[in-house]
């Protein structure tokens, strides 16, 4: 058996040569040069632990990245493609139905990659979500907000990361993104989501499905708005809720739900995104069919101590999964402790300044990803991070104080001119 792993992210976090040791003819990996250099690691010199590495400048080369893929698979004659980043689904799902091989289809892709239809299954399946329409014109814009207000949110429907999304507040920022949307002499749109705005606290629920069951999964909340990831100065706190917090088996429940009615393969990772509003519904924002970004897949190591990547590759291939290997039928992996991450966000300007590395041994990870006297730019994606730290702690509530002390260095340690 030959993985060919999609890799657009670095290399450090993701070991799949370890992951995945007893395939029997190995690993071969096309990778990101510019991503590998963005965590801050040197591109390898060669393979590695891998059977073959193939490190291309960029993935936003579309043919080029598809033609290695194709070439790949072919020579080494691959018989598992692993993806994991949103941006890479429908590729994998093709090369696996051009050879025959397990795994996600692009019929089985679609409903996690195209928003409209993915609230069409929910929906239809009783599952709550926010208003929406694809409107082709501006006047069907303007009349949607004449039925649902302000605000507006507004979206690619195959979007990621939170690229493109806006959050429309005002009519003088609805005419401005009419504006630019919907240009004069410009066709119908149809890549364009608009929904109502919902209010309240979102979170998320997060897990591997192995063998057609859900295995590990588990809620949190961001203690910040998404979508500010561009003005957010400040830092950004996410963490787990409590075993005893009524809404934690409330949102197990809804992202079981939410699975079933978009019909996943066999063998995956999950990230569910839920809206909690101040009437205490719950609804749904989206779900996907790979592993959750910012550190959150650390976060879920720390609560379960096995990696959930790990975990979803070691189903989509068969190999043994001594962590769930006693579980029985309906049980689900329970957590050892309560987690969260804290995050700081890149913003324009030249690095001072970076905290100094904490020492304590509840810090499970911990990163800067740029240096003093570094010119960085302002985030591009949600994940775009200048710091970033995951901890741990017995309680949910002895986390946050963690989280937030720790927050509150990097504040004052990162100084950008």
């Amino acid at each position: 058996m030959t993985a060919l792993v999609l890799h657009r992210f670095p290399l450090g976090p993701f070991p799949y040569d370890r992951w995945l040791d007893g395939l029997e003819s190995g690993v071969v990996m096309i990778a990101a040069r510019d991503r590998i250099e963005g965590g801050g690691e040197r591109v390898p010199d060669g393979p590695g632990g891998y059977r073959h590495l193939e490190v291309v400048d960029t993935f936003d080369d579309e043919e080029l990245v598809d033609r290695l893929a194709l070439d790949l698979a072919h020579e080494y004659g691959v018989t598992h493609v692993i993806a994991h980043h949103e941006a890479d689904l429908i590729r994998a799902a093709g090369l696996r139905e051009k050879f025959g091989l397990p795994g996600q289809l692009p019929a089985e892709v679609l409903p996690f990659r195209d928003k409209v239809l993915m609230k069409q299954r929910l929906a239809g399946a009783g599952i709550e979500v926010a208003p929406h329409t694809v409107p082709g014109t501006a006047a069907e814009v303007r009349a949607f907000a004449a039925a649902h207000g302000l605000p507006l949110v507004f979206k690619a429907r195959d979007g990621f990361g939170s690229i493109g999304l806006r959050i429309v507040r005002s009519e003088e920022e609805l005419e401005l993104r009419l504006a630019e949307d919907f240009a004069p002499g410009s066709g119908p749109r149809e890549d364009l989501l608009l929904e109502a705005y919902v209010p309240g606290r979102m979170c998320h629920v997060d897990g591997v499905v192995a063998g057609g069951r859900t295995v590990m999964a588990w809620p949190s909340q961001y203690q910040y708005d998404l979508s500010s990831f561009q003005a957010d100065g400040g830092a950004r706190v996410d963490l787990t809720l409590a075993p005893d917090d009524p809404l934690t088996p409330r949102l197990l429940a809804l992202a079981e739900g939410a699975l079933t009615a978009l019909g996943g393969p066999a063998d995956y990772a999950f990230h569910a995104e839920v809206f909690h509003t101040p009437d205490d519904r719950l609804v749904v924002c989206e779900v996907a069919a790979r592993p959750a970004g910012a550190r959150i897949r650390d976060v879920l190591n720390a609560v379960f101590g096995v990696h959930p990547v790990e975990l979803a590759s070691r189903a989509h291939t068969g190999l043994p999964m001594p962590a769930i290997a006693d579980l029985a039928g309906g049980e689900r992996l329970a957590p050892v402790r309560m987690a969260g991450q804290v995050l700081m966000m890149r913003r324009p300007g030249t690095v001072r300044s970076v905290p100094v590395t904490p020492e304590e041994p509840w810090v499970e990870f911990y990163g800067v990803f740029a240096e003093p006297g570094e010119v960085i730019g302002r985030a591009a994606i949600s994940s775009d991070f200048l710091a970033a730290a995951v901890l741990s702690a017995r309680t949910r509530a002895e986390c946050e104080v963690r989280l937030r002390a720790l927050g509150a260095r990097f504040e004052t340690e990162i100084v950008i001119d």
